[in-house]
């Protein structure tokens, strides 16, 4: 019987020794990839009333990786000069080159009753700071998602 004791010992401990190095050997299967940058090129309003803002909001996606991004979609609250806009969701397929940028148009609704006026003034070449946070959404892959959070200005047209 004690011979069976250190061969039952050795199986109790290879079994779970055996599962880490699988578990720990899956980590270079998993690339690691850069969150893309993201910055508002500029936001115009479509329609407003005194409730709700319809404003495009264009983005441009710079890939700092080696690889494409197949982006599924995107989700993102945007501030502006440090007021929270809306929370918007683009779910338009595209690819990011590596190393490379795309841009793209996004709509998005915000229920400010006139606080967006305020915010945007009367349109005249103004300076505007931006937060843009967010994930950004694979398409495919191991990695699935990738958070982001983007400060910046630009200019009203």
């Amino acid at each position: 019987m004690r011979a069976d004791r250190p061969s039952a010992l050795r199986a109790r401990w290879l079994a779970p020794a055996l599962l880490l190095t699988a578990l720990g050997g899956c980590a270079w299967l998993v690339p690691h990839l850069e969150a893309p940058r993201l910055a508002v090129i500029g936001v115009r309003v479509r329609r407003a009333d005194f409730w709700q803002q319809q404003l495009e909001v264009r983005l441009r996606v710079r890939n700092p990786n080696p690889v494409s991004l197949p982006i599924e979609a995107l989700n993102y609250t945007l501030t502006l000069n440090g007021q929270r806009i809306a929370d918007g969701r683009a779910a338009q397929r595209f690819t990011v080159p590596a190393h490379g940028t795309a841009e793209f148009n996004t709509e998005v609704t915000a229920n400010m009753a006139g606080a967006l006026l305020g915010i945007l003034g009367d349109g005249r070449h103004r300076l505007v700071h931006y937060r843009l946070r967010g994930k950004v959404e694979l398409a495919y892959g191991l990695l699935r998602e990738l958070r982001f959070d983007e400060r910046g200005q630009f200019r009203l047209k």
